[in-house]
């Protein structure tokens, strides 16, 4: 073996859900650019491309996911938890069947995935465990309740599996965005329609790309930083409500009235 060879680090081996394209897209192609082993995951995946197929809500596919990277990879150094769907609506407008779909998919996926690749983590003595919230995990505006709460249940599984995996030299990171560019509300479902234009609006207008996003929390993970607030316009949520409670209520309650404002001029 050469010197050079010697000194060459392995590639980090990571896989993403939600690949196919938004945030999981710009994570893989920042990890990409930094010479990782990136496996693209998603529901609908290109196979002829090298993705993977796996449905967040399906335990076989997260046992396939892993007998692959086991197979190809001899193990795993990076779990992305990122695919996730937009949602909610006010508490008399929406269903239980849309909390249920929210609660399946953006924190049991989340769930499935983590609780697959533990094992592995553990006998490995090593991993980084990502997951993508929101900002909606942190505060909660009017009319996101089902959103809001599997949000900030990812940021309680998150915390969790730190302090439950540290011995076993794996950590835990949660990100935490407010708005930005991606096709995120292409696929919601829902029937408060008040609500979806609102939303569809913040991450239509919004100056933040995804590519921005990813290259922030790839900078954030290098640091060790554990709860990961990657934008301005998050950090200064964030810090309203634990600054001064009273002027954060009032804004989100300002917030709600507006909502309501749009919903009867809707009719």
């Amino acid at each position: 073996m050469t010197d050079q060879q010697s000194n060459q680090q392995p590639q980090t081996r990571v896989l993403i859900t939600g690949a196919a394209s938004g945030l999981g897209a710009a994570f893989a192609s920042a990890w990409e650019a930094r010479g990782a082993r990136v496996l693209r995951t998603d529901r609908v995946a290109d196979e002829s491309a090298g993705e993977l197929r796996l449905d967040i809500t399906s335990d076989a596919d997260w046992a396939a996911a892993r007998e692959h990277v086991e197979r190809e990879w001899g193990g795993l150094d990076v779990l992305v938890n990122n695919a996730g769907i937009a949602g909610g609506g006010r508490l008399d407008v929406s269903g239980i069947d849309e909390w249920q779909r929210l609660v399946d998919i953006n924190l049991l996926g989340a769930v499935r995935g983590t609780a697959t690749f533990t094992p592995l983590f553990k006998r490995q003595g090593s991993g980084r465990i990502v997951n993508v919230a929101s900002l909606a995990g942190l505060v909660h505006p009017a009319g996101m309740a089902g959103y809001n709460a599997t949000k900030a249940a990812v940021v309680a599984l998150t915390e969790t599996t730190g302090h439950e995996l540290a011995a076993h030299g794996v950590t835990a990171h949660v990100v935490c965005p407010s708005y930005f560019r991606t096709n995120l509300m292409a696929g919601v479902e829902g029937r408060d329609a008040a609500l979806q234009h609102v939303m569809t609006k913040l991450v239509e207008d919004s100056p933040i790309s995804a590519d921005d996003i990813a290259s922030a929390v790839l900078d954030a993970i290098d640091a060790g930083t554990e709860l990961i607030i990657p934008d301005e316009a998050a950090r200064g949520a964030y810090q309203l409500k634990q600054a001064d409670r009273a002027a954060y209520d009032a804004v989100m309650r300002a917030q709600a009235r507006k909502l309501d404002v749009i919903a009867e001029n809707a009719r």
